[in-house]
C-alpha cells in the first residue's frame, strides 16, 4: 500500500520555523505498529494519521516513540492539509479523537484556529524533584493532565535554561513546560519531552491549554499574545473561552510526498 504524506511548519508564518509535522491522510485505520514505525521513521515531533469520519476527520498522533492523547501543531497541520488538499471548499474542520474529544479548527484568511478543551491545573509544594535536571529553580510548579508547569519570573531566565535531558527524563511526565512573563508578548515558554521521544519541542500547542488558565487569571484577560522560545521559535495567539482556549497560528507546506508500505 502507498500513502501520501505531507510536512508542514506550524505555528510559521515562514518556512523552517514554526513546528514541522508530518501528516498521513488513511482511507482507514492501519495498525498502531504501523502508525508508529512510520513516526519513527519520519523523526519528527509529531506525525498525524487523519481519517474521513461522518462530518470531520478521526484523528491519532505519535511521536518518534509513543502515542499521545493531544498535539496542537499536529492538528493545525492536518487542518491545513484539510484545507488545502482533501476539502478546499470548506473553512471549517471537526477532528475526533478517543483520547481528547471533539476538535475544531476553523480558517480565517491564511490564519488556522485551533478550538482545545483548556487543561486542568494543581499547584504543587515546590519541591526539587519536579524540576531535576535544570538549571534554574521556579517560583511555582502546577500539573497538569500529562504535563507539569514551571513558572519563573522573567524571559531572560526561560531562555538561559540548560537542561539536562537525562535528568529531566526521569520526571514522570509527558513532558515540562517552562513559562514566565514576555518582555514583547504577555507569556513566554519553551518546551522540554525527552521522556515522549524529542528533547525540546519547537512549538506546543497543546501546552497552551496549560499555559492560558494560568495566564488569563495572573493577567487578569481573555486574549494573550504567546511565543515559543525554542530555536525555530514559534508565535501564538490565544484566547480563553469558558472551558475551550482558541489558538490561531499560520502554517507553510514544506514536502508533499508518497510512503511505499509493501
Amino acid at each position: 500500500m502507498n500513502y501520501d504524506i505531507f510536512q508542514v511548519d506550524a505555528f510559521a508564518s515562514s518556512l523552517f520555523k514554526g513546528n514541522p509535522a508530518a501528516i498521513c491522510p488513511l482511507d482507514h485505520w492501519i495498525e498502531a505498529e504501523i502508525m508508529q514505525a512510520i513516526a519513527a521513521e519520519n523523526n519528527l515531533a509529531e506525525t498525524a494519521f487523519i481519517v474521513k469520519h461522518q462530518a470531520g476527520y478521526a484523528i491519532r498522533w505519535f511521536t518518534p516513540t509513543v502515542e499521545v492523547d493531544l498535539c496542537g501543531h499536529a492538528t493545525l497541520a492536518s487542518a491545513f492539509v484539510v484545507f488545502n488538499f482533501l476539502q478546499k471548499n470548506t473553512n471549517q474542520v471537526i477532528f475526533y479523537s478517543e483520547r481528547s474529544g471533539e476538535l475544531k479548527v476553523i480558517i480565517v484568511g491564511d490564519v488556522l484556529i485551533l478550538n482545545f478543551p483548556i487543561d486542568t491545573i494543581e499547584e504543587l509544594s515546590l519541591d526539587p524533584k519536579y524540576y531535576t535536571g535544570l538549571n534554574s529553580a521556579p517560583k511555582q510548579v502546577f500539573k497538569g493532565k500529562t504535563d507539569y508547569m514551571l513558572i519563573y519570573e522573567h524571559e531572560e531566565q526561560i531562555l538561559q535554561l540548560k537542561p539536562n535531558f537525562v535528568a529531566l527524563s526521569t520526571i514522570e511526565a509527558r513532558g515540562i513546560i517552562v513559562t514566565s512573563p514576555g518582555e514583547h508578548v504577555d507569556f513566554v515558554s519553551r518546551y522540554f519531552g525527552p521522556q515522549s521521544g524529542g528533547d525540546e519541542d519547537p512549538v506546543t500547542g497543546s501546552a497552551h491549554t496549560t499555559l492560558m488558565p494560568y495566564w488569563t487569571k495572573v493577567l487578569n484577560k481573555t486574549k494573550l499574545k504567546a511565543k515559543q522560545l525554542s530555536l525555530r521559535g514559534g508565535d501564538l495567539q490565544c484566547e480563553l473561552l469558558g472551558d475551550r482556549v482558541e489558538i490561531a497560528g499560520k502554517c507553510i507546506l514544506y514536502m508533499k510526498g508518497v510512503i511505499y508500505l509493501t
